[in-house]
């Protein structure tokens, strides 16, 4: 090419799943078939219901045009309604912008409070699309430490060193992906306070918390949440519609406001068949989330079980909802090292641990989302068989 390309974009490492998948193709005609722990989506369809409301949706010409660049109004409200079932909210319309996934969610808050030289503190592990993006824009991803005996959780202590007239922003994910730790409300709480007293954005990916029983926390039950907390949310795994990308950016009114600018130039909207899909799920299918998270829960359960008896040299590190952090057995190689010879030679899919942050080289992310519960005494037993 005789023109230049973008320094920092250039810096990017290349999309992981992307990168497994062409390890999946090196595999020998005659091998077993392939045991799918990687890509955190649902294995199961939406409900026929909602099949059907599509399809009659679809069939209306005004499904065909542009919504308000924001979403329309009726299903923001009924994002305000299943948030007050699911958080207790005290949450309006003009606080929820929906977005073409959790992606862009993410990159509108980043392009609203960050300039390019900016730092945004990361808690390591931190789910790899994050450090993708702010490297991409220019902003620095500064990492909070990794610690193995606190499953990954935050440190106030640790944060607040990290913590310098750059830093616009603390990010966090709750489930963690990939440890699937769950944030305790109490210590989401006082990482709130703490970012409001430096006058910081907390911004919460929480994609899997229709996977966590109960309340995931208190923080949009206060009357003022948005002068500091921003959620990104993602409603594909929460109604099986990934290839819909049915995103969520929740934060002030101001916010929203500017972030909208860089809606327009972007995607404009999010796709209004998304958008009654997402409606129709959030008013009508609550006991049919809560049903697949009883049933992830089943199949997360009956895999560590299984995987943490004796004899396997793998060692879980941390777990929850979708996801597993193994520790691998082979300290002389990387994690990208081992998860393509498991892809290879073992038919086993996995992501390596460090494409989720530096010095995570000697760790496996393990997704259940694919996985059957007749599949996984298969799975360990390759496990075991190739440590």
């Amino acid at each position: 090419m005789r023109f230049s390309l973008n320094e920092h974009v250039k810096s990017v490492h290349p999309p992981p799943i992307s990168e497994v998948k062409e390890w999946a193709a090196q595999r020998p005609d005659y091998a077993a078939p392939l045991i799918d722990l990687c890509q955190a989506i649902p294995d199961y369809s939406p409900p026929a219901e909602m099949i059907n409301h599509i399809q009659q949706a679809a069939l209306d010409p005004q499904t065909c045009r542009y919504s308000p660049d924001e979403g329309l109004l009726e299903a923001r409200e009924a994002v305000c309604r299943r948030y007050r079932r699911r958080y207790a909210a005290k949450m309006s319309p003009d606080q929820v912008c929906l977005t073409v996934g959790a992606s862009a969610a993410f990159w509108l808050a980043m392009l609203t409070l960050c300039h390019a030289g900016d730092e945004v503190i990361v808690q390591l592990p931190c789910y790899f699309d994050h450090p993708m993006a702010l490297t991409s824009l220019g902003i620095r991803p500064v990492y909070a430490p990794y610690k193995e005996k606190e499953k990954g959780l935050p440190n106030l202590d640790s944060i607040v060193k990290l913590i310098t007239p750059r830093t616009r922003a603390i990010l966090l994910v709750s489930p963690s992906n990939p440890t699937g730790t769950v944030i305790p409300p109490d210590l989401l709480r006082r990482l709130y306070f703490l970012a409001q007293q430096h006058r910081l954005a907390l911004i919460l990916d929480e994609t899997y918390s229709d996977f966590i029983e109960g309340m995931p926390h208190d923080l949009f039950t206060m009357e003022e949440w948005g002068s500091t907390l921003v959620q990104v949310m993602s409603f594909g795994k929460s109604y099986a519609l990934t290839g819909y990308r049915a995103g969520m950016l929740a934060a002030a009114p101001e916010l929203i406001r500017q972030a909208l600018k860089i809606q327009d130039t972007m995607t404009v909207c999010q796709p209004r068949i998304t958008q009654l899909a997402l409606q129709y799920g959030l008013d009508h299918l609550d006991q049919w989330v809560e049903m697949n998270r009883r049933m992830m829960t089943f199949r997360h359960n009956l895999f560590i079980e299984e995987f943490s008896l004796p004899g396997n040299r793998f060692r879980l590190a941390a777990s929850g909802s979708f996801f597993a952090w193994v520790k691998h057995p082979f300290p002389s190689k990387s994690g990208r090292e081992v998860a393509k010879r498991l892809a290879i030679e073992a038919g086993i899919l996995t992501l390596p641990g460090e494409v989720f942050g530096p010095g995570l080289e000697e760790y496996l992310r393990l997704a259940f989302g694919n996985i059957k519960e007749k599949a996984i005494p298969e799975a360990i037993h390759r496990f075991r068989r190739f440590a």
